[in-house]
């Protein structure tokens, strides 16, 4: 059998929680939030993966 090889653009994206799940960070969070509102930069926070796409992303980085 051949090496599984992680996706590289998922694992730069995805990370793994204590307990197991996949976490993803938000976009807008980088640059630029001065003129953004505290409501903006507070939902924009990391966010769990929907349970409907966790397999299909498990399958793309095995190894996080």
């Amino acid at each position: 059998m051949p090496k599984l090889k992680s996706h590289s653009g998922a694992k730069k994206r995805l990370r793994r929680t204590g307990s197991g799940k996949l976490v993803f960070r938000r976009n807008s969070r980088n640059h630029l939030l001065l003129q953004k509102s505290k409501r903006q930069k507070r939902i924009n926070r990391t966010q769990l993966v929907h349970y409907t796409n966790e397999r299909a992303l498990r399958l793309l980085v095995p190894h996080i």
